[in-house]
């Protein structure tokens, strides 16, 4: 069966309850204050049966010191009864409601002249012309106006038929986002404990479901649901929902906070918005206002900060800015909320979330920030992650912060991610964090320059130290990325990296005929000196390198370490690989001669290789490193 929400809009005293109450049966005045005073003050519920389709009325007060708590209604409607008296005619309230529903989206709806029964045919004819030029160039422009009396019953079942005829035109709404319900009631059921209501703007919830209570980020379970006055075990969007919930107590719930999937959505207090300034509003929508802004149920104050270099938005203009609020809300790039003055309180413009976890904006907006704006207005999946991706340029997104900002469904994303990937080629994944292509080769380029810079600073140098290239340009990423960038680079032939050092593919170590002169001396000099080599300084005099050249020669000697040709035992002690090797073998024997324990003291060590503890001990530690020997207690156990 479908299932809609209508809501009804209009002034104070224009008759909705009484229309909702002749059409369902159901008194939606709840509260004892209600009763006594003859006025709706807070929301109000009732059901109506069409056959196929199964209606939710939300009956909203209509005094302007209540709009607040029609707002609080309004946001989950799928078609809206504007209500008019015959006896009075459009007033303030059923500008500012209409107002409203306009700026809050709503697409289909209908016109009812209550109170038919009060009034002659001429006075009827006045106010339907003053209903038509209300609604004209709206989406109410051409829909049915009809004229009812709760009192006698005339025209209601008329106008349950186009009720009905309307309820069928609504779109079903699109499956592609997990479970959200903005909470408008919370109550304690004796027996029960906490209940909440709201209208289940999207996804499914399940009784037994675990959910998420925003901003405050508390778990809850669904011990219990009911739809329509019915238990039922599964509710779905568009559909209104009273929740049993277990782990919270009613005093911890507050109207204006969301049930939502755990550890999907995120409390923010930056949104960067599309704001539509009513014509009727007093004056401009200017920078550092401060204003009242209403999302889902919430009411929270907020400054506003306009993108546009003007720094305000017209009467009647639209324009990007961004919202500061002063308390944290939950909200999905696409929802739409609307903006009431500060002080006096009026409604005086709507607006569309772009990005619900948007970065501080500074300074003037750029084309960049525009274009990015306007394509996170497209409704195309693609081209909004496409614009989340490129916000956060080089940090990138996770998964996790691109739902964060849409409630999407995980198929919804891999939709999304394989167009923007595959169609349009605007997406690159690094190892689960997601950047722009043109950021992606921004880094990558970053990092070959600096690759090259340090070829042609160190002619002589293999190649850069792997920590120092990310130090360099990855210091603040994710360490996805910067692993992602490499292994691109490396694809593409462009640079070759190990353990420790990144190079240019192309680099080449081209050496002076002096630099290979250089390089002969010192491997000579401790080719010869077997296992009793000089000191570094020592065998650079040795080399008659002079004082000034010595950076340059430790560079030379760097090139005999890089190829194994010496092997460094300490920081001032380098061997030959060939007395190295020697002297392992020598090692090795000796544990063959001593088997099975294998063992040899500093002195047996000393003797074996001929030198004295200077050597002895650094060549040791050496062989401890290399696991050619290991300690017990004084000796050491040969491998």
């Amino acid at each position: 069966m479908r299932s809609v929400i209508i809501g009804t809009a209009g002034h104070i005293d224009h008759g909705k309850t009484a229309l909702v109450r002749a059409l369902t049966g159901v008194d939606a005045d709840r509260l004892p204050e209600e009763k006594r005073r003859g006025i709706t003050i807070d929301l109000g519920f009732a059901e109506l049966d069409l056959g196929d389709v199964s209606a939710s009325f939300v009956d909203v007060p209509g005094h302007e010191r209540f709009v607040k708590n029609m707002l609080a209604g309004a946001h989950g409607i799928d078609l809206v009864a504007l209500v008019i008296a015959a006896d009075e005619g459009v007033m303030p309230q059923t500008r500012e409601h209409f107002d409203i529903c306009r700026l809050l989206g709503v697409k289909a709806g209908l016109v009812v002249i209550t109170k038919r029964d009060a009034v002659d045919e001429e006075l009827l004819s006045l106010v339907e012309l003053e209903a038509i030029e209300l609604v004209k160039d709206s989406f109410l422009e051409g829909a049915p106006i009809m004229a009812v009396s709760a009192r006698t019953g005339e025209g209601l079942e008329e106008l349950k038929s186009e009720l009905h005829k309307a309820a069928l035109r609504v779109p079903a709404r699109p499956q592609e986002s997990g479970a959200r319900l903005p909470v408008d009631r919370a109550f304690t059921m004796r027996g029960f404990g906490a209940v909440v209501t709201g209208t289940l703007v999207a996804g499914e919830i399940s009784e037994g479901d675990e959910l998420e209570l925003l901003p405050v980020g508390k778990r809850v379970r669904v011990r219990g649901l009911q739809v329509h006055g019915k238990a039922v075990e599964r509710a779905g969007a568009g559909e209104r929902t009273a929740i049993n919930l277990g782990g919270v107590e009613t005093g911890e719930i507050e109207r204006g906070m969301v049930l939502a999937v755990v550890g999907r959505l995120r409390a923010t207090q930056i949104i960067d918005a599309r704001i539509d300034v009513l014509e009727s509003a007093p004056r401009a929508l200017r920078s550092r206002a401060r204003v009242r802004v209403h999302l889902g149920a919430s009411e929270v104050l907020a400054r506003l900060r306009v993108l546009d270099e003007t720094g305000a938005i017209e009467p009647g203009r639209e324009g990007f800015a961004q919202l500061r609020l002063e308390s944290p809300v939950v909200a999905v790039s696409g929802e739409r909320f609307i903006i009431r003055s500060y002080s006096p309180q009026q409604t005086v413009a709507g607006g569309l979330v772009l990005d619900p976890l948007a970065a501080r904006s500074r300074g003037r907006m750029t084309d960049e920030t525009r274009a990015r704006l306007e394509l996170l207005m497209s409704g195309d999946h693609a081209a909004r992650l496409i614009a989340f991706v490129e916000t956060a340029r080089e940090q990138g997104l996770r998964r996790a912060d691109i739902l964060a900002r849409t409630g999407w469904l995980d198929e919804v994303f891999e939709d999304a991610l394989r167009a923007a990937e595959k169609e349009r080629g605007a997406v690159v994944e690094a190892e689960g964090v997601y950047l722009s292509r043109k950021r992606f080769e921004q880094l990558a380029e970053g990092a070959l320059e600096e690759v090259r810079s340090h070829h042609r600073r160190e002619p002589l140098s293999r190649g850069l130290s792997r920590e120092t290239l990310r130090e360099r340009r990855f210091a603040h990423l994710a360490p996805e990325i910067f692993r992602s960038v490499l292994s691109h680079l490396e694809r593409k032939g462009a640079l070759v990296s190990d353990k420790e050092l990144v190079s240019d593919s192309s680099h080449s170590l081209n050496l002076s005929d002096e630099d290979m002169a250089l390089k002969t001396r010192l491997e000579a000099i401790y080719r010869e000196a077997g296992l009793e080599v000089p000191q570094l300084e020592e065998a650079l005099q040795r080399a008659s390198v002079q004082k000034t050249s010595r950076e340059h020669a430790r560079k030379v000697l760097q090139l005999l370490l890089d190829s194994g040709t010496l092997v460094r035992v300490s920081a001032e002690l380098l061997f030959h690989q060939e007395a190295i090797s020697n002297l392992v073998e020598k090692l090795r024997r000796y544990g063959d001669e001593h088997a099975p324990e294998r063992l040899i003291d500093v002195a047996a060590f000393k003797d074996l290789a001929g030198v004295s503890r200077k050597y002895a001990i650094p060549l040791l530690e050496y062989f401890d490193r290399e696991r050619i020997t290991r300690r017990a207690g004084d000796r050491r156990i040969i491998s």
